[in-house]
């Protein structure tokens, strides 16, 4: 396989400048697209590795760092700086990045891929534009409306019941993927504090059956997570949002729960087996 990244900027929502990445094998002509969006306190190029076996299978993965975040932020300084409404912003940034990549590939279907609070986005990426994508995929996901904890800092988050080697085991089983990201630069910040993010806007948006109710009935839906994830708690904020969309009458809905699995499903320790399932799932759907 020869990956070839191609990095560029583009404009996101009023006039932002974003850093967009776009993976390719130069061996294979693309038959689908990916478009990814990042969680909390990492940036876009984590996802290279884990998704490596879908562009050796044909996707064309689309990323962007997130506002605030990776190549995006203009100084590490600004890491966790969203902006003023940057949240509802951010949806708007994908909704970019997937137009572009539907300009360079205008015949081939879309598939959102949010993870953590990338599915935030996701979610309500949905409400607004379900019909420019084929299909919706939602990594350590969970109903963000029904939170009744307090904001905490990533570093805060624990695994029930387990004394932490490191704060940030509640990622993954796996200690050298924790590791890698303690090491990265590029991770482990918090949302600054004291900004008006639009973060509570957003998640009262997912909340809404008004809103749930935009999505056309026929997306397919992928939703994947670990029992043992801390921003689920145990699976009780992921039913909620399974029901809902239930409710609302969506016809394809997947739910996939690995047991033990944390946080990041895409880092864990079986994450062949849940990249397998992932890609088995995305081939179904893009036909």
């Amino acid at each position: 396989m020869t990956v070839r990244e191609r990095a560029f900027r583009f404009e996101g929502a009023g006039g932002a400048d974003i850093a967009g990445f776009r993976w390719t094998d130069d061996t294979i002509t693309p038959h689908a697209v990916l478009i990814v969006a990042h969680g909390m306190g990492e940036h876009a190029r984590r996802y290279l590795a884990p998704l490596a076996a879908l562009i050796a299978a044909g996707w064309a993965i689309y990323a962007q760092d997130h506002r605030g975040h990776g190549l995006t932020a203009p100084t590490a300084e600004a890491f966790g700086d969203f902006g003023e409404n940057g949240a509802q912003l951010i949806v708007e940034d994908l909704h970019r990045l997937t137009s572009l990549a539907h300009a360079e590939h205008p015949d081939l279907p879309r598939i959102l891929l949010g993870h953590s609070l990338g599915s935030l986005f996701a979610q309500a990426f949905a409400f607004d534009h379900s019909r420019a994508i084929d299909g919706l995929v939602l990594s350590g996901t969970a109903a963000f409306g029904e939170r009744t904890d307090s904001a905490r800092r990533l570093d805060e988050i624990k695994v029930e019941g387990e004394a932490p080697r490191t704060p940030f085991d509640w990622l993954s089983k796996d200690e050298a993927e924790v590791d890698a990201y303690i090491a990265d630069p590029l991770c482990g910040f918090s949302p600054k504090p004291g900004g008006d993010y639009g973060f509570g806007r957003l998640r009262a948006r997912t909340a809404d059956p008004l809103e749930i109710a935009k999505i056309r009935k026929d997306l397919p839906i992928y939703i994947f997570v670990g029992d043992q994830d801390p921003i689920n708690q145990r699976l009780a904020l992921l039913n909620p949002l399974v029901d809902r969309y239930r409710q609302a009458g969506l016809e394809q809905l997947e739910v996939k729960v690995y047991p033990g699995g944390r946080h990041e499903m895409l880092n864990e320790i079986n994450r062949a087996e849940v990249v397998a399932d992932l890609a088995a799932w995305l081939e179904r759907v893009a036909g």
